[in-house]
């Protein structure tokens, strides 16, 4: 009999396991390379499932492992090329850090099952667990690395996307959590009464709707160098390259010219022929605005963002404040792993965000990975910035889905800050999105180009600009708090019938 209860067990935790699984599998199909968008209010149904019928917390602790697991070894398979071809790891140093990184951010989905199945038995668990997700979802960027929330998957949504300039993309994670939790109590025919949190989502509506029309009245020279991350630099190749930036910034006249983030050892600050040809770029056209390494007093690298005027005066200068976990620091738990950069040291951090005025535009300047931070790119629409700027070299991403990823991150930032997001990169994908995160221009992928983009400057403020994540950081403390309020609400009845 033993051994039969025991057998029923294992199937029972197979069975979930699998649930959870598909629940990762949907999660992975909302996002490039599928873009199946319209499965984000389903995707967390089967998981939830499997987690209300599973009492033990380990075995849901498992089974949110195993999906989370699952979700960002496949999500994010793109690192492990970045670590073997890029960060000179090999086959076997790149697949064991990778594994390692999948490990550890499975604990994500572990934490919110272990939880989730607490509240799931509850009357309010459609909003519960929904506030638990988005909750969660915002400690990864706390907590080391952070790249597609649930919300991204609404971009092309406008009523929910309706959310972003008020919550931010956090918003939509919670509506399309709450509908997964929705659809699961009906599954496993709970009380009507769990699903009255779904009457408010009409409420939507009465959100002001996404501007989808902006007029473009500026315009400035984007550049595309497409240089080869991985070229064994020469005295003569960093004089061919710096030629070949300078000739695209001949190409047609604009106010501003803008260049990405490069992979070439072009060091405005410490070489004086790059600082000429800087010089003569601002000169002609009136602003030019590019990515360089500075340095701090005491000789350690910044990754920074910097514009000249016309008179080569340096009118604003932006060190990069959230840096690229392996590319430009190693995370402590993972220091045996080699630095993707050919830097002599780690980068540090920057500490404070800074507008560049150019004229009367504000441009907010954020460096590559820094997409990823919602709160960090309202704090430039906070401080002034009437533009945004994303400034990235996706090169190390390799023809992978990481590059579409990206771009689909940007454009929400788009949409919370109600900006124009200009996105020049190195070699692709460069865009420009306008307010209702909508790509009106874009630039052909891996070529040597440069083309004039329009953009608009916008200046009033979303509420989430001004006033950051207290919807996210909101629900993390109500749901954590009604989870163990849950737990030992179950333990003092389980305490009373035993007597």
């Amino acid at each position: 009999m033993a051994e039969f209860v025991r057998a029923a067990f294992r199937r029972q935790l197979i069975l979930h396991t699998i649930l959870g699984l598909f629940s990762a599998l949907l999660l992975l199909l909302l996002f490039p390379r599928f873009e199946i968008y319209w499965l984000a209010p389903v995707a967390l149904t089967p998981l939830l499932i499997a987690l209300a019928r599973t009492p033990l917390a380990w075995q849901r602790f498992v089974i949110g492992w195993a999906a989370g697991i699952f979700y960002w070894f496949f999500l994010c398979n793109w690192i492990q090329f970045v670590l073997e071809v890029h960060g000179g790891m090999g086959a076997w140093g790149g697949w064991a850090s990778f594994l390692l990184f999948a490990v550890l951010k499975g604990l994500h989905l572990a934490v919110f099952s272990w939880l989730a199945g607490i509240l799931m038995d509850r009357i309010y668990a459609v909003a519960a667990v929904a506030a638990l997700w988005t909750g969660l979802e915002r400690t990864h960027a706390t907590f080391g690395f952070t790249w597609l929330d649930l919300g991204n998957a609404g971009i092309d949504m406008s009523l929910p996307l309706r959310l972003a300039p008020t919550v931010g993309v956090y918003g939509l994670s919670f509506v399309f959590a709450m509908l997964s939790a929705g659809l699961a109590c009906v599954v496993l025919r709970r009380s009507r009464w769990q699903l009255a949190p779904l009457l408010a989502l009409p409420l939507l509506w009465l959100l002001p709707a996404i501007p989808q029309h902006v007029p473009a009245t500026q315009q400035a020279l984007m550049v595309q160098p497409n240089v080869d991350p991985e070229i064994n630099w020469t005295p003569e190749l960093e004089e061919q390259t710096e030629r070949d930036l300078v000739s695209l910034s001949e190409l047609a006249s604009a106010p501003l010219v803008i260049w990405p983030e490069l992979p070439a050892p072009l060091y405005y600050y410490d070489d004086p022929d790059v600082r000429r040809d800087a010089f003569g770029i601002a000169a002609s056209h009136g602003y030019f605005l590019f990515e360089t390494v500075a340095l701090t007093p005491d000789h350690r690298p910044l990754n920074s963002a910097v514009l000249l005027g016309r008179d080569g005066a340096e009118l604003g200068r932006y060190d990069k404040i959230d840096l690229v976990p392996f590319g430009e620091y190693v995370p402590p738990v993972f220091s045996f792993v080699n630095r993707v950069t050919q830097e002599a040291g780690d980068f540090v951090p920057g500490e404070t965000v800074r507008v560049l005025p150019a004229g009367r535009q504000r441009l907010g300047v954020f460096i590559c990975y820094e997409a990823a931070f919602p709160d960090l790119v309202r704090r430039f629409t906070a401080a002034g910035a009437n533009v945004l700027v994303n400034l990235s070299n996706d090169g190390y991403f390799g023809h992978s889905q990481a590059r579409a990823q990206h771009l689909l991150i940007a454009r929400m930032r788009a949409v919370e800050n109600r900006r124009f997001l200009i996105r020049a990169t190195n070699d692709g994908l460069s865009a420009v999105v306008n307010p209702a995160g909508r790509i009106v221009q874009s630039l052909p992928p891996f070529r040597q180009l440069a083309a004039v983009v329009r953009y608009a400057n916008i200046g009033d403020v979303t509420f989430y600009a001004r006033y950051g994540d207290w919807f996210a950081w909101s629900c993390l403390v109500v749901s954590v708090g009604l989870s163990f309020l849950s737990r030992l609400t179950n333990r003092f009845g389980s305490f009373v019938q035993n007597r």
